[in-house]
């Protein structure tokens, strides 16, 4: 029904440029003009991740709700969790526009945004305000591009956010901000690393809760980089890999708008992202939680995440192209499945392909 309903309503936002369309439906979520999950959630989606009691593993992905606007909203649709961000110290513009492109004959999105944001001050003014209501809200945080020191722009993040944020995102992956990426070498990986678990154990000394921290990386990391990655990762105990963020790569697109520069998401990505998140799960042995990100856009892209290895699952690009009835589509294909193959639940399907995905050419 709800896939049906919005088949009518997207050629008067695809009529939108996208980023007008975009702050339409935060608009309109912010009235409460959304479909709300109905009855009760399945038992056979929940579980605990990071310490987390999950009600289903799916997500919106950062990037969606920059600045704490809408999360109760996209819980109320249904989601087992919401992410704000990417948010900043200060606030900044981003990058000029036009700034988000639609590829509609690939089904995908490339963005240069650049981290436009209202800051800390404004986001965690929402998050207090939000305190008392239940769900899991995760703080995706970043560093302004004139940072004098980006790794402390990341500490500012986690002192700013942890009496709020359920668990932290550590985003060194947008392509989009120069120099960025960089923080993923190993070296620069090792002190942001320490600092913010130095960070997080400031706050736990003064009696605030010890929040989860997830690192969210980019799908074009070199295969021969991956075992340092994840070396630094596991040495410092991080509780969960985001993997992926957009891609750099233009591989097959067919659209005359893929010339432009910036991230590129949706289907295209999907292949890519997830030959990534199996080789994190496989360098990793599947001892951190992962959350597979990248052109899942019906049921079965997300099963194929969650048997490639993933814990919980993150949409954007996705909902542009197929609208909020899919959050729904993809909790009934995937408890579907746990039903019809005899498992207890979907802890059994993690990372059963994981090998096959990983062995997969990029």
């Amino acid at each position: 029904m709800l896939s049906a309903l919005y088949r009518f309503a997207r050629p008067a936002l695809f009529s939108l440029s996208p980023e007008d369309a975009h702050e339409a439906t935060l608009r309109a979520l912010e009235l409460g003009l959304h479909p709300r999950q109905l009855g009760t959630a399945n038992p056979i989606l929940r579980q605990t991740v990071f310490g987390l009691d999950f009600p289903n593993p799916i997500g919106v992905a950062a990037g969606y709700d920059k600045d704490a606007r809408v999360p109760d909203a996209l819980l109320a649709m249904g989601c087992g969790f919401a992410e704000i961000g990417t948010v900043t110290p200060r606030p900044q513009p981003g990058n000029p526009k036009p700034r988000i492109f639609r590829l509609v004959n690939d089904r995908a999105l490339i963005n240069r945004l650049g981290f436009n944001n209202g800051g800390h001050d404004a986001a965690l003014a929402r998050l207090n305000a939000r305190q008392d209501r239940a769900g899991i809200v995760g703080v995706n945080i970043g560093a302004n591009k004139d940072s004098s020191d980006r790794t402390g722009d990341y500490v500012m993040g986690i002192e700013a956010f942890n009496s709020v944020a359920s668990y932290f995102t550590v985003n060194i992956s947008s392509p989009n901000t120069p120099g960025l990426r960089d923080l993923q070498a190993p070296a620069a990986l090792e002190e942001l690393l320490s600092r913010i678990m130095e960070a997080r154990k400031r706050c736990a000394s003064k009696g605030e809760p010890r929040r989860p921290i997830i690192v969210k990386i980019a799908p074009d990391i070199a295969t021969e980089d991956i075992p340092a990655i994840c070396e630094r990762l596991l040495a410092h105990a991080v509780d969960g890999i985001a993997v992926s963020n957009t891609t750099l790569s233009r591989d097959g697109l067919k659209d005359s708008q893929a010339k432009e520069t910036g991230g590129l998401s949706g289907r295209p990505l999907f292949r890519r992202s997830t030959i990534m998140l199996a080789r994190i799960y496989e360098a990793t042995e599947g001892k951190i939680p992962l959350i597979g990100i990248g052109g899942i856009d019906d049921g079965e892209t997300a099963l194929e995440k969650i048997e490639a290895g993933a814990s919980l699952l993150q949409l954007y690009t996705g909902l542009v192209y197929a609208g909020p009835g899919l959050i729904g589509e993809i909790k009934a294909h995937v408890a579907d499945t746990i039903h019809r193959r005899g498992y207890a639940n979907i802890a059994t399907l993690r990372g059963s392909k994981a090998r096959q995905w990983a062995e997969m050419p990029l």
